[in-house]
């Protein structure tokens, strides 16, 4: 019984060994080491749209701070409240507001 027990630990120790073996001889073919590299730049690719993402996610964050920090996000206000001046222009009842226009 012993030696039948040895026997079966033997057969399948030697057939794991041969199939790691196999493996790593096949991992070194050339469609093998094609496809690890195949599998690399996934991998790569993946790195890249994830750190893509986080660059993206932490500058939105920062613009959104900066908005509310500088008032940018404020509505922007009515028409009637608000005219624009343009160079050289001045609005009716502001004559003489400025050192240069007297």
């Amino acid at each position: 019984m012993r030696r039948l027990f040895w026997l079966a630990m033997g057969i399948t120790i030697g057939a794991l060994v041969v199939r790691k073996l196999s493996r790593a001889a096949e991992k070194l073919t050339p469609a093998g080491i094609g496809a690890s590299i195949a599998e690399g730049l996934r991998d790569l690719a993946d790195a890249i749209g994830d750190f893509g993402a986080d660059v993206r996610a932490a500058a939105s964050a920062r613009e959104e701070e900066l908005r509310a920090g500088t008032g940018l996000d404020a509505p922007l206000p009515e028409r009637d409240q608000a005219q624009l001046q343009l160079p050289g222009r001045q609005l009716p009842g502001r004559r003489g507001a400025h050192a240069a226009d007297r």
